[in-house]
């Protein structure tokens, strides 16, 4: 049985925190993204916290600081620290500074969400979810129509086939020469040939009730779906 958590993501990086906030709030949690220490302090007085998700390069303190100085005043406060650091010394360093988990960048969602979900578990005060809710998006591949809260719209084969590529990626993520290989366009050079498609794919996103970004442009990568998408079965 899942737990419905009050989570505050603390992540520097823009698109990488809508990600992981729109990620954990499609698992039924209260999600909070703020890009430093000093901006959870606004939070911590403001509202209860159950769980933090922190990188621990923060403009600031520190994500190992503020893991520390938290688990000293909040002792039942889950602490879910994300880090691009992979030594063992440096994990270690991180459970002495009050971790609970310790994930390696990148981290996919399913990983995330799974890590929150066991950590919430045994986490203190926390209330029980019987079921997840609907997260209500649906992409039709034999009519070509993409279904959400606020209504559906048609799709164009290439709308279409970049949606579901996405969908079906690790972490709905996947590199520029990814997405031109499933259009046929390997040969065309660079993003630009995607920015049509995809701007088009995120407006239509919107139209049927998604965040106002649920297609990120991630710099020198490609592209990340940021909302959940069911395909329907025929």
């Amino acid at each position: 049985m899942d737990t419905c958590l009050n989570i505050v993501v603390v992540e520097d990086h823009e698109a990488l925190r809508f990600i992981t906030v729109e990620a954990l709030k499609s698992h039924g949690h209260r999600v909070t993204g703020v890009e430093s220490a000093e901006s959870l302090q606004e939070c911590l007085g403001s509202q209860a916290i159950d769980l933090i998700v922190v990188d621990i390069n923060l403009p600031g303190e520190d994500g190992l600081s503020l893991a520390r100085r938290l688990k000293q005043s909040h002792p039942g406060l889950g602490v879910i620290v994300v880090s691009v650091r992979d030594r063992l010394d440096q994990k270690l360093g991180a459970y002495e500074s009050g971790a609970d988990v310790y994930l390696t960048k990148p981290v996919s969602v399913e990983e995330l969400c799974a890590s929150v979900a066991a950590l919430g578990k045994r986490l203190p005060g926390v209330q029980p979810l019987q079921s997840l809710p609907p997260q209500g998006f649906s992409l039709d591949l034999q009519r070509m129509r993409l279904r959400g809260p606020a209504g559906e719209t048609p799709l164009t084969s290439q709308e279409a086939t970049l949606l579901a590529a996405l969908v079906r990626a690790p972490g709905r993520r996947l590199e520029t020469w990814q997405l031109l290989d499933q259009l046929g366009w390997l040969d065309t050079p660079g993003k630009n040939a995607l920015e049509v498609p995809m701007s088009r794919l995120r407006r239509k996103l919107v139209r049927v009730g998604a965040a106002d970004h649920p297609l990120i442009a991630i710099r020198k990568y490609g592209y990340q779906l940021g909302c959940a998408v069911v395909i329907d079965r025929p």
